[in-house]
């Protein structure tokens, strides 16, 4: 049962993952093949940065291969002409779909990041549990954005990275307790909360242009 519920989590964190690297390379204007390449590297690309390191070699990715042709058909799909027209680059409807795909798939992918380590790692502590959400979660996107040539959204956007934070925090400090599926869906609820709610109500951290000189 938690294989299965694992599996549906990462098959679902890598098509809203694909889909939002994909519209990225749209908002890029690049080609068909450049598009779907960016898609794969945002949907894999914190999965193979977390089994490096995790030691496990050679990634997931290239022994399972299901995750990067998922990615593969969601972006292709995204580059049909419909879908294109639907979403308009510099519509509203981007935005938010934007801001959705990011949200789902950085909850999802960081609570996977946490069973990742609580699964390998033999000496595992609070630190690396967290560190390995954290980079599952963001590695992906970070990937996205300096293959598109834009600041890391990591680094600019709407209170990014401390969701991941707290939510990959609480899913391992709630994994004794409540166990390793509740404790999840419980991490990964809030990151999508958090970041929705910083989107909305427009929280941020202090940013270096803010400062006084």
């Amino acid at each position: 049962m938690t294989d299965t519920v694992l599996f549906i989590l990462e098959i679902v964190g890598t098509a809203v993952f694909a889909a939002s690297g994909a519209l990225a390379g749209l908002q890029r204007q690049l080609d068909a093949f450049g598009v779907v390449i960016l898609g794969v590297c945002t949907a894999c690309g914190g999965g193979v940065i977390r089994d490096l390191t995790l030691g496990i070699t050679p990634p997931v990715m290239f022994c399972q291969p299901v995750y990067a042709l998922v990615a593969m058909g969601v972006s292709a799909l995204v580059f049909l002409p419909a879908v294109r027209h639907l979403l308009a680059v510099e519509s509203r409807a981007y935005e938010l779909v934007m801001l959705w795909l990011d949200s789902i798939g950085l909850g999802l992918f960081t609570v996977v990041g946490v069973q990742c380590a609580f699964q390998q790692a033999q000496d595992y502590n609070l630190f690396l549990l967290v560190f390995v959400g954290v980079i599952t979660g963001v590695g992906g996107g970070v990937l996205r954005d300096v293959l598109s040539n834009q600041k890391p959204y990591i680094f600019v956007k709407h209170f990014y990275a401390c969701p991941t934070l707290i939510g990959a925090l609480l899913c391992a400090l709630c994994w004794r307790h409540l166990g390793d599926i509740p404790s999840m869906l419980l991490g990964a609820a809030v990151i999508l909360v958090l970041r929705l709610c910083a989107a909305h109500f427009r929280w941020g951290l202090p940013h270096a242009a803010d400062l006084p000189e």
